[in-house]
């Protein structure tokens, strides 16, 4: 717990060094990232996972999709208007959905650290890994 507070610390003070602003938007297209954590949880599926498709976003976190248009503001993570499918899903995955569907329309921050991102807003935070294999 104090090692991933100290993650989060280290990101958001060196976010005006390393991946944010105009930067942040080179550094983010084409690539694709995993979730490692939704708010200190483990995802409940391996396919919990954010793909930043040029000027587009997919977010898949279990049984539903999300799309739409991003953009970064300073430190900013702009996701606008997101469209999503509605499959239920059982919980805790549902719970996970709408965590994260909060979470990226509060507009958070972002701060990445090589293949380590945080988004993080006032209610919700998500720690994620650089996907490799499938940014290519």
């Amino acid at each position: 717990m104090l090692l991933r507070s100290a993650l989060i610390l280290a990101l958001s003070l060196g976010a005006a060094s390393c991946g944010t602003g105009p930067k942040a938007d080179v550094q983010l297209k084409g690539s694709a990232w995993r979730f490692a954590l939704i708010d200190g949880k483990r995802p409940s599926t391996d396919a919990a996972s954010i793909i930043f498709l040029g000027s587009k976003i997919r977010v898949q976190i279990g049984c539903n999709l999300m799309e739409g248009k991003w953009s970064m503001q300073d430190d900013r993570l702009v996701a606008a208007a997101l469209s999503q499918s509605e499959i239920p899903c059982n919980n805790p995955v549902w719970g996970q959905e709408k965590a994260v569907t909060a979470l990226l329309v509060a507009t958070p921050r972002l701060a990445v650290d090589e293949n380590r991102m945080i988004i993080q807003s006032s209610g919700h935070t998500a720690e994620l890994v650089r996907d490799l294999q499938a940014a290519k």
